[in-house]
């Protein structure tokens, strides 16, 4: 096909929005959101200069003409299981069928797709998948569903995803399986360039910290930072993986055989009270058989969790005694050197908040490559592929389906 047009509805901070623009190698026409959305938002627009017309869909704005292909990040904390109100009736999930019956009624592309929490392509997400292969089916679009993570296109971070795509047209494409190399977390960080923005996102120092300490001065016998950085290890002879979730000081301290209730006496003996306190509890919650939240200090090795919550503020530089910068956090989810976090401080979350643009780049390649012909068609009108595994079934699971309901009635 000759030149691609594109655009974005609810782009956030822009990583899809970024990506897409490299893949096809221009900028959007135009971007559409909501007012909900707007500081979200602001950090693309300032990326832009302003440049890129910007239409706000509640405050009666409208799109000025057709494009091809349509992208969007509609919230995910709704079909996310690390939020405390996950579920279909998590109002964050009205924004799919919103913007999904947007772009298909109003702007007809050629393709339009999104990016959403991985439970979007299992059993939380059946619903709303339901609701948009409906609007798809409604306006003439087949649908598929793409299960990945990002560690699998060469960025150092897990970061479960989902992407789904409705495709104009009768068939499904089949999409490429992605196995990039990816550059270890510890070497993004040291390497990651840029001259602003250098501030730590967590201003305290990661050796002061009661847990930190107690790994460096009792278990390490004494050792630095970029001592213990540079020489620890995770992992043991026995265990080739181990789970991100407790790649934090204090599942290294568990690991090593220690206890909380050798961790309180240490803080106690130390005045640190408050921690003591805490270590007292969470040894308290284990004898009990319950679970406890390992958020503390985070020193990067390999790769991480996905970079969401606790990690912009707990994950320390891999050499220096602090915290990654906002510069660094960027580099993390893969945004271009020029870009600015307006209003840091108040705003960090705003990166989380996000698609990592490489993830992001390799499904838009995907697209246009569909749009060259250069991706095989199946007769179907339904398609789940997992990258994961490198499989895909065809066909709509007839033995998990839900009652249809509009958004009106969901959110009622």
């Amino acid at each position: 096909m000759g030149k691609l047009t594109h655009a974005s509805i609810i782009p956030l901070i822009g990583g899809e929005t970024i990506a897409a623009e490299r893949a096809f190698n221009a900028r959007p026409d135009y971007l559409l959101s909501y007012e909900p959305f707007a500081k979200n938002d602001a950090h693309l627009l300032n990326y832009y200069d302003h440049s890129v017309p910007y239409y706000v869909l509640d405050k009666g704005q409208h799109h000025p003409h057709k494009v091809d292909v349509v992208s969007s990040v509609c919230p995910c904390a709704g079909l996310s299981m690390m939020h405390n109100s996950y579920g279909d009736d998590n109002p964050n999930n009205k924004w799919l069928g919103i913007a999904a019956e947007y772009v298909l009624g109003e702007i007809g592309p050629q393709v339009y797709y999104g990016e959403n929490a991985p439970g979007f392509a299992g059993n939380v997400g059946l619903t709303f998948r339901t609701l948009i292969r409906d609007i798809g089916k409604k306006h003439g679009y087949t649908m598929s569903v793409y299960r990945t993570k990002s560690l699998l296109h060469g960025l150092p971070q897990v970061r479960e995803r989902s992407f789904y795509f409705l495709w104009k047209g009768d068939k499904v494409p089949l999409l490429n399986y992605f196995r990039r190399p990816y550059t270890p977390i510890e070497q993004l960080i040291v390497n990651a360039d840029g001259n602003f923005q250098q501030t730590p996102i967590n201003a305290a120092t990661p050796s002061h910290d009661p847990f930190y300490r107690y790994v460096l001065e009792v278990i390490e016998g004494g050792k630095s930072h970029t001592q213990f950085a540079a020489e620890f290890t995770y992992k043991d002879d026995e265990e080739q993986h181990v789970n991100v979730n407790k790649r934090n000081v204090e599942g290294y301290i568990l690991k090593k055989g220690h206890t909380y209730e050798q961790v309180a006496e240490w803080c106690e003996s130390k005045g640190y009270e408050r921690q003591a306190a805490k270590a007292v509890r969470k040894a308290a919650k284990l004898a009990a058989g319950g679970g406890i939240m390992r958020r503390g200090v985070i020193v990067p090795q390999d790769h991480i969790g996905a970079f969401v919550g606790h990690y912009p503020k707990n994950l320390t530089h891999p050499v220096q005694d602090r915290f990654i910068t906002y510069r660094e956090a960027l580099a993390i989810m893969d945004m271009p050197l020029d870009f600015e976090l307006l209003d840091p401080t108040n705003s960090v979350n705003h990166i989380c908040q996000n698609v990592p643009v490489r993830t992001a780049q390799d499904m838009a390649e995907e697209v246009l490559a569909v749009l060259n012909d250069e991706r095989p068609w199946i007769s179907t009108d339904y398609v789940a592929q997992y990258n994961h595994s490198m499989t895909h079934k065809e066909g709509w699971d007839n033995d998990n389906v839900r009652p249809v309901r509009s958004l009106e009635e969901m959110f009622a």
